[in-house]
């Protein structure tokens, strides 16, 4: 079982349901993409939101040396998938496993406007290990070896956008280890308060 279903069923044991979702503004166009989603809804309480969100994802994706002309020619229509949303609040959970935390992770949350120094604290203890994983993989925009670097880009865009697109904030679920029971347990109560204190 995989990391994600083990924690999906954990979460469910308790009785919240985690579902997997696509969004149109999350999709393989990154922040440019996000940008002409937002654009098209004319939507005024999103606006400063994600103008904000844009701001530092276009940071993020040169700090991690991403080509942008990539970005702009990639494609609309290849939404990338959410794989636990607790569908009556829209919050989205993501869990993360050791490949999550790199020095490109850590570099992308250095930019970041919110407090993420769990998430940094655990770049710092794993990065030795982790950076070297992928290394022979390429990722659109971000060439050979870019794998590594795109899931920090990717990491960023979820966690940029999905508030400012109306949702409650991304919860992140550390799980270095790669045991998703044990990761729901650690978190169950902040997780459950979440998805409480969401509208």
């Amino acid at each position: 079982m995989t990391l994600v279903a083990a924690f999906a069923r954990a979460a469910a044991e308790d009785g919240i349901v985690l579902e997997p979702r696509t969004y149109d503004w999350l999709s393989e166009q990154g922040h440019v993409g996000l940008e002409r989603v937002a654009k098209a809804r004319r939507d005024p309480a999103i606006v400063a939101p994600v103008q904000a969100a844009l701001g530092v994802l276009a940071a993020v994706y040169a700090r991690l040396g991403g080509d942008l002309s990539v970005l702009r020619a990639a494609r609309e229509n290849l939404l990338l998938p959410v794989e636990l949303v607790h569908a009556a609040t829209g919050t989205v959970i993501e869990v993360d496993d050791a490949k999550h935390f790199t020095s490109f992770r850590l570099a992308a949350l250095e930019l970041y406007p919110f407090d993420v120094t769990e998430q940094m604290a655990l770049c710092r203890e794993w990065a030795s290990r982790t950076d070297g994983l992928d290394r022979g993989l390429a990722a659109k925009g971000f060439g050979f070896g870019g794998l590594g670097r795109e899931r920090a880009y990717r990491d960023a865009l979820f966690d940029l956008a999905v508030p400012a697109m109306g949702h409650p904030p991304v919860v992140r679920i550390s799980a270095p280890d790669g045991d998703g029971a044990a990761a729901y347990a650690r978190h169950r109560d902040a997780l459950i308060e979440s998805v409480s204190a969401s509208p």
